[in-house]
């Protein structure tokens, strides 16, 4: 009996020991469950489920203390280093596959020889369908050791090669690495090698091994067996297995349920873990499991740039980057939508993705300037259009559809995103503009966006886009077939933002259970589609294209050619072929001379378009313009449409009725271009009050003078209004020559009196040249540089002296171009030399437009100050003799030039001009190349350039680039005068001055600004 009840207590006791250590309850070992949940994630390449992204998703785990993060390295034959991922999504077909390894025999040859410690990212792919130029970059195991210094690593040797294992070992105790751990199930000799070399090195249990450990522990023996220290890795089915055993027999799928209900005992990974052995666990896909570590290593979970919701099975994911108030295409914002995108779409409980801006008046304004600029090779940009065409190209093949809901600008990359979307949804406001302004930059779109607007415009349409850079509103979208559906403005724009953003959920929801129809054409746009299939039409078309860039850019600007280029690639070899191109031609012009300073130009445009003084401190809401003609209509034309109040005054009713004629042309051209409605017109009309006296002036928060230049004349304007106006009304006066110290002489308040020098025409013209003193206060500036803004304008504030900036500069060009006239060069060299260095205009009729009898005046003034520096009496008398003659110009239908009654546009040179310089000509022993044209005129304006800048007439090289850019025409491609001179060398322009002296004279004396920074070596943009 007693021998029977022993038998019986044995195993009684035995069972219940064994529930009581290998069973515990949940409790006992919750502390424990980031163990069971990292080797998920680390085989899942993160939360992001996409290998780009998988260092990041480990480094948010590290922060948010997942315990038992691992990192697979395995080192092939040709000595790479792969960080690897058991589990890999085929994005391409958006198919899930069991695991699988790395082809490595389909690895790129990296080196022949071992080599652990080459210093650049090693090219890998994850997915053996992956074509070579869409591989992967991954850092090698220096690196890894070097980043993550604490996280276990699992090293995997391809290869039995003794070398190998030795520059491991080395490195391992170099780095003196505690947790690293060998899978050995494969190469058992490889394994004991690097055992013995490094006892570091913790290896894992073989599948023998393992499969002994899970047997003896369901038959409650595994607290009796000896286990040698290693590490235990084991699969536990999940999802993944229940997909694959739909079409099974149900014998297979008892057997996947047993070996799931088998595995998955956490009581034998804590009793494992107790015994110090590492547990590595591999829970595919099961939604439970995934909550914890998607908490933990969620790339949503510290978003900087997006924002995502979502509306039952869609995903909204909003644009809002961080201390900007646009969005741009940046590095940050990119790094977080290429995961949070590569999440959406393996989210089966994701059915739609919705794209919209957080940010009112911006969806995305284009690529991000600064990240085109810190490429240092053109590798890196090649990589760049690539990476873009990629990202593109999985948000169009997406199986899941993709709504942008586009309000603001949708501008270059921005604009690419959209075309890349299923469907289109556009608030038609005037805010929301689409384009692809790269060309204006000297590039082009380096995201598929050639090919798609290719795809989705006719020929001719898709030309004009990329080759103008040119803006459309939201409307002309819709026609031309680039947005699918408008939605109209409700209100604030906030209420449109809520309104687009419900919309666009809505559609969403409707596509999921059916796709967006593709775009119905009509009847002409068929005959138009089937008549561009003809290459011989096509052909015509871009050598007529070609035509129009040469015509208009004297074949300076690389980027439109190559746009050309392009386009001709796509149609005669297809769109592959197509976005190879596009990504060569984007990397070749992003190392020109030509788009570094189209680029620096647009960081200064940016720069100017700021108030640098900071906010007003009292609203302005009434201005009053004095004298209605060209110029003072101009500045009320471009101020009633801005929410400003306008009084335009002048003497008569005569002068009042002619500048308001010109200000209801203006508008009654924008009807027909259907830039307004005839509401508008009416409401911006009503802003306008004409009058002949200064009643109603004492409302006014700044009064702008456009008078004639005269000093008297604008002392006395000044004495008058002071009378009428209240203390705190600003006295801006539009001159070009005259001092704004002298104009202020007499005036009870200085510190408020400024300058604005506007151009004619005022509403095309950008630039605004505002003038302070030194008593202008900086409120003064401040308010001034307010009203620009708000009308419109680039802006440089530059101090008074003679002639400011802009006027002095033309000066000097025009005193030259007449130094040339007068050895006899014709007005036609000289346009045609002018505009083949990059001028807008040729500069010989620049002087027609302008006025010759107003030129001359600027240069008499000026040359009481500059004397000879600036000109010699020789040439001020040839200008007096232009004026005898009343040749000032097209206004008076001869200059220069003599222009037609009919077509004014239609110029001959006036023979007149020999007869004029016959008394004062020079005859000179060289005949003048266009060369020589070009450098004798550009010297004189670099010169006086840095001189301004010496001086302190500008404040910076950037001002000095954007006035002479924006207000003489000095050619864009070469990025303004400080921007030249630092890209052609500051000791070159010198050597060229110096030697120029020797040949014209003392004007060509170079500035004491320029010598001293030819002998140091600087540049301006240093």
């Amino acid at each position: 009996m007693l021998v029977y009840l022993v038998f019986l207590a044995v195993p009684a006791a035995y069972i219940i020991l064994s529930f009581i250590f290998l069973r515990k309850p949940k409790w006992l070992h919750k502390h424990r469950q980031p163990a069971f949940m990292a080797r998920n994630i680390a085989h899942r390449g993160g939360a992001g489920e996409s290998i780009e992204n998988s260092l990041l998703a480990f480094d948010k785990g590290l922060t948010n203390g997942v315990e038992m993060l691992e990192l697979d390295c395995h080192l092939t034959k040709d000595h790479q280093v792969v960080v690897h991922h058991d589990f890999s999504i085929n994005r391409t077909t958006g198919e899930d596959k069991f695991i699988r390894d790395i082809d490595y025999n389909d690895l790129p040859l990296i080196n022949t020889n071992v080599q652990l410690y080459y210093d650049t990212s090693v090219i890998i792919s994850c997915d053996n369908n992956s074509p070579n130029n869409e591989l992967l970059r991954i850092p090698l195991l220096k690196d890894v050791f070097e980043r993550y210094p604490t996280t276990p690593i699992n090293i995997d040797v391809k290869e039995n090669n003794d070398e190998l294992i030795q520059k491991v070992s080395k490195l391992i105790q170099e780095y003196r690495r505690e947790h690293i751990t060998y899978w050995g199930s494969f190469n058992d000799v490889v394994c004991k090698k690097l055992t013995v070399e490094n006892s570091r090195i913790v290896r894992f249990c073989s599948l023998k091994e393992a499969a002994v450990i899970v047997l003896t522990y369901w038959l409650g023996l595994l607290p009796f067996i000896p286990l040698v220290p290693g590490a235990f890795e084991v699969p536990i089915p999940g999802e993944v297995f229940r997909k694959q055993a739909q079409n099974l027999t149900c014998l297979q799928r008892t057997l996947f349920f047993l070996a799931e209900r088998a595995l998955n005992s956490k009581g034998m990974f804590v009793h494992l873990q107790r015994r110090g052995i590492p547990v590595y666990v591999w829970i595919l896909n099961e939604n439970q499991e995934f909550e914890y570590a998607f908490q933990k290593m969620s790339v949503t979970a510290d978003l900087k740039n997006l924002t995502i919701n979502y509306d039952d099975c869609i995903a909204i994911v909003e644009f809002n980057q961080e201390n900007a108030k646009v969005n741009t295409l940046s590095e940050g914002m990119m790094n977080e939508f290429v995961p949070v995108f590569n999440q959406l779409q393996n989210n089966d409980n994701i059915k739609g993705i919705v794209v919209i801006s957080a940010k009112p008046g911006s969806f995305i304004a284009g690529a991000d300037i600064n990240m085109l600029e810190s490429a240092q090779s053109r590798d890196e940009l090649y990589k760049m259009s690539r990476n873009g065409q990629d990202i593109m190209n999985q948000i169009e093949q997406s199986r899941k559809p993709i709504i942008a809901a586009i309000a603001g600008s949708c501008l270059g990359g921005g604009f690419e995103v959209a075309l890349a979307c299923h469907y289109r949804i556009a608030l038609n406001d005037k805010q929301t503009k689409f384009g692809v302004p790269e060309v204006k930059l000297g590039l082009l779109p380096g995201a598929g966006g050639t090919q798609r607007l290719l795809q989705n415009l006719l020929l001719p349409d898709a030309l004009d886009l990329l080759l103008t850079g040119r803006e459309i509103q939201a409307k002309k979208a819709k026609t031309m077939g680039l947005v699918d559906i408008l939605v109209q403005s409700i209100g604030t724009d906030l209420e449109n933002m809520e309104y687009l953003y419900s919309f666009a959920v809505q559609k969403a929801k409707q596509f999921i259970v059916q796709r967006p129809f593709k775009r119905q054409y009509s009847l002409i746009e068929n005959i138009k589609s089937k008549i561009m299939l003809n290459s011989h039409v096509r052909n015509y078309i871009l050598s007529q294209a070609e035509a129009k860039v040469m015509a208009q850019t004297q074949g300076l600007y690389p980027a439109p050619l190559r746009i050309l280029n392009v386009i001709k690639q796509t149609l005669d070899h297809g769109t592959q072929a197509g976005l190879n191109a596009e990504a060569e031609a984007f990397a070749d012009l992003g190392m020109t001379n030509e788009s570094k300073a189209l680029i620096s130009l647009f960081h200064g445009r940016t720069e100017c378009k700021k108030n640098k003084f900071g906010k007003i401190n009292r609203e302005i809401k009434t201005i009053a313009i004095i004298g209605a003609g060209v110029i003072g209509a101009g500045i009320a034309h471009i101020s009633i449409d801005k929410g400003l109040q306008v009084i335009l005054y002048d003497t008569t009713e005569y002068a009042l009725s002619r500048g308001q004629l010109q200000i209801t042309k203006g508008y009654e051209n924008y009807i027909k271009r259907n830039r307004i409605t005839h509401t508008e017109y009416k409401r911006i009309l009503s802003n306008l009050n004409c009058q002949t006296t200064f009643d109603n002036l004492y409302k006014c928060d700044i009064i702008i003078e456009s008078l004639y230049e005269d000093l008297k004349l604008k002392q006395n304007i000044l004495d008058k209004l002071e009378q009428h106006i209240s203390e705190h009304c600003i006295f801006a006066s539009n001159t070009y020559t005259i001092s704004i110290h002298d104009i202020a002489s007499n005036s009870q308040r200085p510190d408020k009196i400024i300058g604005m020098h506007y151009f004619s025409p005022v509403d095309k013209v950008e630039l605004l040249e505002i003038i302070r003193t030194k008593q202008t206060s900086d409120e003064t500036v401040c308010s001034a540089v307010h009203i620009g803004l708000k009308q419109g304008k680039i802006i440089i504030v530059v101090n008074d002296g003679p002639g400011f900036y802009t006027t002095r500069l033309l000066a000097f060009i025009s005193v030259e171009i007449f130094y040339l006239l007068n050895e006899g060069l014709s007005p036609k060299d000289i346009d045609k030399a002018t505009k083949k260095f990059g001028f807008h205009v040729g500069l010989a009729t620049l002087l027609d437009e302008y006025g010759i009898d107003i030129i001359a005046n600027i240069v008499f003034h000026l040359q009481t100050i500059f004397g000879e520096r600036l000109i010699d009496l020789s040439i001020i008398e040839l200008f007096r003799k232009f004026i005898r003659n009343y040749l000032l110009g097209k206004k008076s239908q001869q200059g220069l030039y003599i222009y037609s009654n009919d077509n004014h546009n239609k110029k001959e040179t006036n023979p007149k001009i020999k007869e004029l310089i016959k008394d004062t000509s020079i005859q000179t022993k060289e005949i003048s190349t266009i060369e020589d044209i070009q450098w004798r005129i550009c010297l004189r304006l670099l010169n006086e350039a840095a001189k301004c800048l010496e001086e302190n007439i500008i404040n910076s090289p950037t001002d000095g680039d954007i006035g002479a850019v924006f207000g003489l025409g000095f050619s864009p491609m070469k990025g303004g005068p400080f921007r030249f001179m630092d890209t052609y060398g500051i000791s070159k322009i010198v050597d060229l001055m110096n030697n120029y002296q020797l040949k014209h004279g003392d004007r060509f004396i170079p500035t004491q600004l320029l010598i001293n920074m030819s002998k140091e070596n600087k540049t301006f943009y240093s």
